[in-house]
Formats: structure tokens, C-alpha cells, sequence
């Protein structure tokens, strides 16, 4: 059984320091709803009491399946969270962070989620054209509403979160409470100043893939087959190991492999209590696709790593440092568009 449990933020709301994560439950992972169920209830009779989801997951069916799982009793002693941005549909405003998008998505949420109320409502990625104040607005009123608790962003630069903080301060807007960054053994970018940021603004973190997309499931070592999966099929250049970058992430991975083992743990249970261990972390999200992946996770919030081992760790992959790039899962459109780093020509 899960026995700690760490304040999400300055909220005073208390989550597991494991969240269990959904995406994988639907079209794009495991389709069997009633498996799906029952691996949501077992998380949660293990102690688990914060669970992630998204409605671009599956188009909707994670969200669905949560729902299925949290009726009859459940929903009550659970913190909920999910998220909004990503595109569910033709309409070039089926997508986003403009109020429009917003005031609709969020009751299609609850609707398959099956609740009145969200606890954590997620800005899933930036979306630097739209005014982040404009957000804050639409989220301030579902606030004030009832229908969500809490506000979350995901992947935001620090910049973008100290902006999330000014705005509400300065617009009288409810404020952003917590970070959902991507974080692992692999990817330890956020070190340098997303994890400060948000010790410095009291912002409860709740990291995805700690896993690093399955890089430390344990499936890859060196000279062994390159494990399939549905995720490495739809991206295969993550996964590409004749990559430099990936080639990085796999002499890593091997290492590290090691350095549980010595420890006498897995490596998935080394990666997860690395997460856990930095201050800033409110809860890892662990993302089964099978009861066995579950249970592999399982009671790794109660391992605590020596000094050795984390200095080891650090050998390894030095902090702050990302094997790729991709990693960082956002890439701001001043990298991306290579036109606005260059003046206009006459």
C-alpha cells in the first residue's frame, strides 16, 4: 500500500506520490475497456488516489474508461485530472487554449468522465498565439462555476510559467497550481529551471514518462533485439537506435541497468524513485498498459535511493542534461520556424 502522501503545491490537497497515468487505456494502447477497469481499480486499492487523463487520449476513450472505473463510489476519494489543447476534430477550433474551445471541451470532459467536477484542469501544451490571460479567464470561470477545482499547465518553459503566475496576479485570475513536465533518468532538462520555478512559486509537479517512453522498462540493453511496441510503430524515430542521440539514450539505459542491479533493484524501480527523490516532485505518473506493468510499479514510492546511488546517477546522465532533445516534449516555435530568426527581406 501507498503510505505517503505529499501536498500538491500550497493547494492543501494531498495526492499519492504515484499518479496513475491513462493513456494507454484505449484505441492506442490496451482496448479492452474491462481490463482497463480493472487495472484503474487495483492501482487504486494499492493507495493510489491521483489519476491523470487527457481528452486527446484515444479521441476521448481514456476519459471514458476513467469514468467506467471512478462509478459506484469511487470518484469521491479521488483526485481527478485531466487536460485540454490537442485537436478532437476537422473544425480548426476543436483545438487549443482560446475561451471558445474551452467552455465546450470541458463539459464533453465531464461527460465521459461521468462527474460534475474536475479536480485538476490541464493547459496541455503552450499556445503562445493565444493571450494566456484569455485561458485564465475561461479556467477562472469553470473555477467559480464548480466545475473544476484546480488549474494545471503541461510542458510550459519557465518563462511561460512565471508569466501564468504574473497574469493571475495582476488580472485577478485564479492561479496556475501545478506543472506537468516530462522528467526521467534520460531527461533531466527540467533540472535547470522548470523544477526551481516552480519551488519558487509553491506549484505542486506531477511528471510524465519517467519511463522515458520505455527506454528504462528494462526491455532495452545492449545487444539484445529491439523490443516492438505499439508506441516505437508510430514513432519510430524515438526509437531509432542507429540515432546518435538514441545511441546516447541506450549506452545510458545499459548503465543504469547495471547500477539497479547492484542496487538490488529494477531498473524500473530505480528510474521512479530517482523522479521521486528531487524535492520539487509531487507524484510520478506511471502509465501501464497491462496489470503486469502496473504491478511492476507498484511500491516504488517507497524506495529511497543512497547518496552513492544518486551521485552514481548523476555519472551517468549529468543533471539538467536531456539524451534528446525530442525529450523535452515541447519545442517553441522560435526553434521551430526558422522564419522568425530571420528579418524579413525587402
Amino acid at each position: 500500500m501507498t503510505t505517503e502522501h505529499r501536498l500538491l503545491g500550497r493547494t492543501g490537497v494531498r495526492v499519492s506520490p504515484l499518479c496513475l497515468g491513462t493513456m494507454m487505456f484505449g484505441a492506442r494502447g490496451n482496448t479492452d475497456h474491462a481490463d482497463a477497469v480493472r487495472i484503474i481499480h487495483k492501482a487504486l486499492d494499492s493507495g493510489i488516489n491521483f489519476v491523470d487523463t487527457a481528452d486527446v487520449y484515444s479521441a476521448g476513450e481514456s476519459e471514458t474508461i476513467v469514468g467506467k472505473a471512478l462509478a459506484g463510489g469511487r470518484r469521491e476519494n479521488v483526485v481527478l485530472a485531466t487536460k485540454f489543447h490537442g485537436g478532437l476534430g476537422d473544425d480548426p477550433n476543436e483545438r487549443g487554449n482560446s475561451r471558445r474551445w474551452i467552455v465546450r471541451e470541458v463539459e464533453n470532459s465531464l461527460r465521459r468522465l461521468g462527474t460534475d467536477w474536475i479536480d485538476l484542469y490541464q493547459v496541455h501544451r503552450p499556445e503562445p498565439e493565444t493571450d494566456f490571460d484569455e485561458t485564465l479567464g475561461a479556467l477562472t470561470d469553470l473555477v467559480r462555476q464548480g466545475k473544476i477545482r484546480y488549474i494545471g499547465t503541461s510542458t510550459f518553459e519557465p518563462s511561460a510559467i512565471v508569466e501564468g503566475q504574473w497574469t493571475a496576479e495582476r488580472r485577478g485570475r485564479e492561479r496556475v497550481v501545478a506543472e506537468q513536465p516530462p522528467y526521467s533518468l534520460l531527461a533531466r532538462g527540467i533540472e535547470r529551471e522548470v523544477l526551481p520555478v516552480a519551488q519558487r512559486y509553491g506549484l505542486g509537479v506531477l511528471t510524465w514518462s519517467p519511463l522515458a517512453g520505455g527506454w528504462l522498462s528494462g526491455r532495452y540493453r545492449k545487444g539484445a533485439e529491439q523490443p516492438q511496441s505499439s508506441r516505437s510503430d508510430r514513432q519510430a524515430v524515438r526509437f531509432d537506435i542507429g540515432s546518435p542521440e538514441n545511441a546516447a539514450k541506450l549506452d545510458a539505459a545499459e548503465a543504469l541497468a547495471q547500477l539497479a542491479e547492484e542496487a538490488g533493484l529494477t531498473l524500473v524501480q530505480l528510474a521512479l524513485a530517482f523522479v521521486l527523490e528531487h524535492p520539487a516532485v509531487t507524484s510520478a505518473i506511471i502509465g501501464p498498459r497491462t496489470f503486469e506493468q502496473l504491478e511492476a510499479q507498484l511500491g516504488a514510492d517507497r524506495i529511497r535511493l543512497s547518496r552513492d546511488v544518486l551521485d552514481r546517477i548523476d555519472k551517468i546522465v549529468p543533471p539538467g542534461t536531456n539524451l534528446s532533445a525530442r525529450d523535452a516534449g515541447y519545442v517553441p516555435p522560435a526553434l521551430a520556424d526558422a522564419e522568425l530568426r530571420r528579418r524579413p527581406r525587402p
